[in-house]
């Protein structure tokens, strides 16, 4: 206990220092922070437990596909603090106490997993290694409030009963774990996937593995089924691609089916096993495409043409790797490319009991670095698992160096050693060093340029209206100000999205019917985000691209705000004779 408390005061105030300004500032990591915020304000302030829509967004026709769990421990943190300090200093403490503590839990469970595999030895370097992960400790820091840091703190809780010993106990845990990871987020299904995947492998190697892989699966789809009531209600047979729905539940509870029939061919022998679990996944499947075919091209695969192109593509954290800086792939890969040499190495010097273990995390961390390698996002698991995996490694390195008789080769060996733990920052900085990566194009130097999306809060000295705003302001827009909106970064609300990217791309006049179709009082800007950059690359002469080269545009006022973002008013009416589309 002491070394997981030292370890995780360790990691806080880094994190706290490193982030000391923004977080004065409250200026969230992403606009999903800002987003989440507003969720729990709503929340608190009557709006209805089962209506998670945003109501300040594109007049009030703006549906969410998120989930109400990730806001309790906030709106409880929110509450606690409220007698004690008041309503905004209780909800900035909250912003950065419930990450930490959340981070708290992701390195319990680390400390648990490396204990499981290589007793207390390997805690502290586990420990260390975890601490340092930027790709991790990112998803887990003061203001970043978003479902993330609880997904990764699920997908190790699983991780954590899987490798306990095969009881239907341990199975229960793993299933209750894995229905929250998917009923928070759906884009933990890779992960919940490959670690269904192990659990059934190791039924097909060891039998007596079945009742813990029943229990699993059981209580995952009747967790999944308990907690979309919960949390969906009403809505519950509303169909989704996006978020828990019956098709997924069908497709859950057909594959369990499978699973536990196969339970009557248990000792017919591994062949007969595998055959089974295949023939249960493929049911599931089957399920899936025939309840809901459209989910088979993802979420996102009914977007519109421009909404796809022009927004889709630029969320680089849905992106793969090969898409992001090299000096981020190869902080995200680092670490759990050592995991993967550690647990080689734990497996080569385990027991045969202890075998067992090492190979399903070695499994498990293939399938989380492999999509992490297509999804950027995935990286901060892969890292989380990766972690106990590689202080086997980081163990044997450490002493190795230790062992050298004399002293000064002993502490220079010992302190190169202690870099390792860090493997992401060594060697992204290291590449940063002799990489020749050029920076983004510098934006027009006509107007000063916004630090965060935060700077947008000096709209709220306007009169209350509707903003014309770039897509990822939005969020902290509608957190800051009195003021609402068009349209979020959040794909379910598509139509609103395009009339944006429209807004700013289209020339003066056409621009001008779209914004005033919207009801905008004001159009807004945060100059130097990389959105408007992007608008202002593709349409030279679209609005934004004239605004930012400082022309007049005839039916937009200049409004004196202060600070680095601009605001217009939108003049109407229209002209006589021409009327918004």
């Amino acid at each position: 206990m002491t070394v997981l408390l030292g370890g995780w005061i360790f990691a806080a105030l880094l994190l706290v220092v490193a982030g000391w300004r923004g977080i004065v500032e409250r200026r969230f990591p992403d606009a999903d922070d800002a987003m989440r915020l507003l969720e729990v304000r709503d929340w608190l302030a009557g709006q209805g437990w089962f209506d998670v829509a945003q109501h300040r967004l594109n007049g009030g026709d703006f549906p969410m596909h998120w989930s109400r769990l990730v806001d309790l421990p906030l709106a409880a943190a929110i509450v606690v603090l409220r007698p004690w300090c008041g309503p905004p200093l209780a909800e900035h403490i909250a912003l950065v106490v419930v990450p930490l503590l959340t981070l708290l839990v992701a390195l319990s469970l680390i400390a648990a997993i490396a204990r499981r595999l290589g007793g207390e030895a390997l805690v502290l370097p586990a420990l260390l290694m975890a601490a340092l992960s930027i790709p991790l400790t990112f998803q887990l820091s003061p203001l970043r409030i978003d479902h993330h840091g609880w997904q990764i703190v699920l997908a190790l809780a699983v991780t954590r009963g899987l490798i306990a010993t095969p009881t239907m106990r341990s199975g229960s845990i793993c299933g209750l774990a894995l229905a929250l990871l998917l009923t928070i987020s759906l884009e933990g299904l890779p992960i919940a996937a490959a670690i269904g995947a192990v659990a059934g492998l190791g039924w097909v190697l060891q039998p007596g593995r079945g009742a813990m892989l029943r229990a699993m699966l059981v209580t995952l789809t009747s967790g999944a089924v308990a907690l979309h009531v919960a949390t969906r209600g009403p809505d519950f047979w509303l169909p989704a691609c996006d978020a828990v729905a019956p098709a997924w539940l069908a497709t859950l509870a057909v594959a369990t089916a499978g699973v536990v029939a196969a339970s009557t061919i248990e000792r017919f022998g591994a062949a007969a096993r595998s055959m089974a679990l295949a023939g249960a996944g493929a049911a599931g499947g089957a399920t899936l495409v025939l309840l809901a075919p459209t989910c088979l091209a993802g979420p996102f695969g009914t977007l519109p043409p421009l909404v796809y192109r022009i927004w889709y593509l630029s969320v680089l954290e849905g992106r793969p790797l090969w898409e992001q800086q090299s000096v981020w792939a190869v902080a995200t890969l680092a670490l759990p490319l050592a995991g993967l040499l550690g647990a080689a190495i734990g497996w080569r010097h385990a027991t045969p009991e202890m075998r067992d273990r090492w190979a399903m995390i070695a499994t498990l961390l293939l399938a989380a670095t492999a999509t992490a390698v297509f999804v950027s996002r995935a990286g901060a698991t892969a890292n989380a698992l990766a972690a106990p995996a590689a202080a086997a490694w980081l163990r044997r390195v450490l002493v190795r160096a230790r062992r050298i008789e004399r002293p000064m080769p002993r502490v220079v060996a010992t302190v190169a050693t202690l870099t390792l733990a860090a493997p992401g920052t060594l060697a992204a900085g290291l590449l940063q060093s002799v990489s020749n990566e050029r920076a983004a194009p510098e934006p027009p130097a006509l107007y000063r340029t916004c630090r965060s999306a935060g700077d947008m809060r000096a709209l709220a000295a306007l009169p209350t209206g509707t903003v014309f705003a770039p897509i990822d302001v939005t969020p902290a827009l509608l957190v800051d100000t009195p003021h609402r909106a068009v349209a979020g970064g959040y794909h379910r609300g598509a139509r609103a999205i395009a009339r944006v990217i429209t807004g700013f791309m289209a020339s003066p006049d056409a621009a001008r019917g779209v914004i005033v179709a919207s009801r905008a009082d004001y159009v807004a800007v945060c100059p130097g985000m990389q959105e408007l950059d992007a608008y202002r690359q593709r349409a030279p002469n679209g609005l934004w691209a004239r605004l930012a080269r400082g022309e007049r545009i005839a039916w937009l006022l200049p409004l004196p705000i202060r600070g680095p973002a601009l605001a217009w008013q939108v003049i109407r009416p229209l002209p006589e004779g021409r009327s918004a589309p």
